[in-house]
């Protein structure tokens, strides 16, 4: 096992990885921009260094002097968390060539998965379902001539994409174009890759992933799914586990799929296979090579830490639990606090002058906020993650609307009263809603 470990990420995730490793009894080195000089994840970490400026181009996204403070400090380790370099290969590369371990499934299948067009060819080749689409799109007509025979309406997506980036829906070939050149545009200022394909895009879907965890020595389990068909703007805002209304028939085909990807291309650590489902049917949409925002939903449910089991894999340790032992019986719901109006859901900054952060049995809140803190404009809006657990969904939402009526928190904007909105809604209270269900709500 690792005895020391750096957190190359900031923020909750950040003060989530440190956490488990001091359960753990790991030390942990924390990296930090100018910004986040007082941040907490700075303060609770064994050591932590300055490395940049306060935009993440000049800190958190420096490959080079992250591995040199690992190297400096003897981390043996280094914990990506989510976004920023948790699903980047050269980073991955980097770190096997300095012998610093990266706690991911590896540069190889990173790569593979990261590139979503060859990922789709490997979840075809696991007999996973995908939807109708293209390879690259290399040029115009080969844009126009694709989205003819895929038919409107269909989507474009950066290859690298992420974060509800890189990303249009076109329904008409007028806009095909000039869509085209804006993924491509938005694809290599975000992520340094302008690749583009097409998708046939469907409507009224739901969006529904499942939580894998594998070994080294092959063994792959489920330890859950979770619906985030709850999205603004691609963006998720509210995540339950299990997903609500699907067929027990249709969940176990799913599970079986994201075992086989899994297994196909040789997974380790922790990852999510995101599916779309529309009626009886599922799709393939994305393989998560990383730690997701809300796996904390899912840890409620099934009573393992997917943080600590994730460090315990990727240093080689064997999985000691079996499938049929993996809990699955309760329901639980996150809420992400974001730092916006829920007027006209603007971002917001400023000075948290008052926080109280509810509690009670199964009630969890994962943040980095505290009283006084400062939210800054440079980093993403998300504060934090309500997550609540009771033994039925009806329980969870009466729960949940219990927590977000005590949560206060003044001096930021923030959306807790549209979240409320969500659990007095009768379709989302009822769980046969889909992706469309914000432009109802909201």
């Amino acid at each position: 096992m690792f005895s020391k470990i750096l957190i190359a990420n900031r923020g909750e995730v950040a003060v989530r990885v440190i956490r488990a490793c001091k359960e753990m009894g790991i030390e942990t080195v924390a990296v930090y921009s100018k910004a986040d000089r007082d941040a907490l994840h700075v303060e609770m970490a064994d050591e932590a260094y300055c490395i940049g400026g306060a935009l993440v181009k000049d800190s958190y996204l420096n490959m080079d002097v992250i591995l040199t403070v690992a190297e400096k400090t003897g981390a043996e380790a280094i914990h990506p968390g989510y976004g920023m370099l948790s699903e980047n290969p050269e980073f991955a590369k980097k770190c096997r060539e300095s012998g610093i371990a990266l706690i991911s499934p590896g540069e190889e299948v990173m790569r593979n998965m990261g590139q979503k067009e060859i990922a789709r060819k490997i979840a075809k080749s696991a007999d996973v379902p995908v939807t109708p689409g293209s390879d690259i799109l290399t040029d115009s007509s080969d844009v126009l001539c694709r989205a003819k025979e895929i038919g409107y309406p269909v989507i474009l997506k950066a290859r690298a994409g992420g974060g509800g980036k890189g990303i249009r829906v076109v329904r008409e070939e007028k806009e095909i174009l000039s869509a085209f050149e804006q993924v491509k545009k938005e694809a290599r200022s975000s992520f340094a890759d302008d690749g583009v394909f097409m998708e046939k895009y469907l409507e009224n879907v739901k969006h529904v992933e499942v939580q894998i965890i594998a070994d080294k020595n092959g063994k792959v389990l489920i330890l859950g799914d979770r619906d985030c068909s709850v999205q603004r703007k691609n963006q998720k805002l509210i995540e339950e586990c299990p997903a609500p209304v699907l067929s027990q028939e249709l969940r176990i085909k799913m599970h079986e799929a994201a075992r086989r990807l899994a297994a196909k291309v040789g997974y380790v650590t922790v990852g999510t296979v995101e599916f779309l489902v529309k009626d009886d049917k599922f799709y393939f949409m994305e393989m998560n090579t990383r730690l997701q925002v809300e796996h904390s939903v899912t840890e409620m449910v099934c009573g393992i830490d997917i943080v600590e089991w994730q460090i315990r894999t990727a240093a080689g340790v064997e999985l000691p639990f079996k499938q049929e032992e993996i809990a699955s019986s309760r329901h639980a719901i996150e809420c992400r606090i974001c730092a916006e109006s829920s007027k006209d859901f603007k971002p917001s900054t400023g000075k948290v002058e008052l926080l109280h952060i509810p509690g009670g049995v199964d009630v969890r809140f994962d943040s980095a906020l505290y009283q006084s803190c400062t939210v800054s404009p440079f980093y993403d809006s998300m504060l934090g993650k309500l997550i609540v657990c009771s033994d039925t969904r009806d329980g969870a939402i009466r729960k949940m609307k219990s927590a977000l009526s005590e949560f206060v928190l003044l001096g930021v904007d923030n959306n807790r009263d549209m979240h409320m909105k969500f659990m007095e809604n009768g379709r989302f209270v009822v769980g046969n809603y889909d992706t469309g269900i914000c432009q109802k709500v909201l």
